[in-house]
């Protein structure tokens, strides 16, 4: 089926007179969604550093390119597969980790339908550190979709290897390490609330679950909640070096990928230390305000990769950006805040629809402006507007 479906099935419903359930934009779902979330996960989704001008020039950083319509290319088929860590995957589009994902359904189990819509959509999951469930019933549910476990490495190296090698014995495809959430960034929404959901105890059941983690505790996480989440706060940031790259190395023989790479030298260093994917990320314009937009920096780090695989996020909000985003050199493009919000709104049929819009957007771009393949897509098939 060619993702651009999606959109005769919502005009072929219109002839029997049903007209979708969720909203086509993501301005118009930002609210419903932000409506139905209390306002605790309200400030933690929709907020970012500081006056959040970094993650509001993320956005408006996909306005400046626009693409170069090709005709008389005959783009009746198109093909958006890509091929990541030995994997074809029907589109470059995948689910980056949102921390309080779990938190965002109205039943408190966000992780499982977040799973549950990769499998329906072969969308590829990267589940978070931070779940409500613990990763092997978050895996047990994308079924022939390949999912990719995110770590928050934490300072005991015996838990990081533990969560490790469950996600690998859970079935997982790859770990993404994040470097830039060691310790978390200025938020003034959560700080306006007070909040910071995990030393609430909330979406630390990798870690309860954890038998490393429970042999830290005197009583199990269940009789002693608030020793629990003290033994959280005091083992989860570890600021990384390049000298701990051979140790993560040496964890697992599946894909690692280092998430939060924006500088050339970083990605040559790590493309040295053995990675295999590079992550180019500025979370969303979460952690640090005053930075460059994560878009402005992709190429760069495209040059410095080299052939690497290069996974980019912050701030696609369209299937347009989807597209811009592999033409200036992305492999694989991560949506955060869209599928949240659908989640938040809808559900799991939530998700599954923003995730089929925007394949839907991005197929019928490359349609009418004549790209038949991903491969088409070059820095040449985008012009700078401004």
């Amino acid at each position: 089926m060619a993702f651009a479906d999606y959109q005769d099935e919502i005009y072929l419903d219109g002839l029997r007179g049903v007209v979708p359930p969720f909203p086509m934009t993501f301005d118009e779902l930002e609210p419903l969604a932000q409506a139905a979330m209390p306002p605790s996960i309200r400030s933690y989704v929709a907020g970012g550093a500081g006056d959040e001008r970094t993650q509001r020039a993320n956005v408006s950083a996909f306005e400046r390119w626009g693409l170069v319509p090709r005709m008389m290319v005959g783009a009746t088929d198109r093909d958006l597969s890509v091929d990541l860590f030995g994997m074809r995957l029907p589109s470059p589009l995948f689910m980056a980790p949102v921390g309080v994902i779990g938190l965002c359904a109205q039943d408190g189990h966000g992780d499982l339908a977040t799973a549950r819509a990769a499998g329906r959509t072969g969308v590829p999951m990267i589940a978070p550190t931070l779940t409500v469930d613990p990763l092997e019933k978050v895996a047990e549910e994308l079924g022939d979709t390949p999912g990719f476990f995110q770590l928050y490495t934490p300072t005991d190296r015996e838990l990081a290897e533990s969560l490790v090698h469950r996600a690998e014995t859970a079935g997982f495809k790859g770990i993404v390490v994040t470097l830039d959430t060691w310790i978390t960034g200025w938020r003034p929404r959560d700080l306006t609330t007070s909040n910071f959901p995990q030393l609430r105890g909330n979406c630390l059941a990798n870690y309860t679950s954890d038998p490393v983690f429970r042999s830290g505790l005197a009583r199990s996480p269940e009789d002693d909640p608030k020793a629990a989440v003290a033994l959280w706060a005091r083992t989860f940031g570890n600021p990384l070096t390049w000298d701990d790259l051979p140790w993560l190395r040496s964890l697992t023989d599946l894909p690692l990928i280092l998430k939060g790479l924006c500088h050339p030298d970083d990605v040559r260093r790590a493309k040295d230390g053995g990675v295999d994917g590079i992550y180019c990320s500025n979370h969303g314009g979460r952690q640090a305000n005053g930075g460059l937009p994560a878009l402005d920096v992709l190429p760069a780090v495209v040059g410095a990769a080299d052939g690497t695989p290069v996974l980019f996020d912050s701030g696609v909000r369209t299937g347009a950006d989807i597209i811009k985003a592999v033409a200036l050199g992305a492999t694989a493009v991560g949506v955060g805040r869209p599928y949240a919000y659908g989640l938040a709104h809808g559900g799991e049929a939530g998700i599954v629809h923003v995730l089929r819009a925007l394949l839907a957007e991005a197929d019928l771009l490359m349609a009418v402006d004549g790209y038949p393949a991903l491969a088409d897509l070059t820095p040449d098939s985008l012009r700078r507007l401004t």
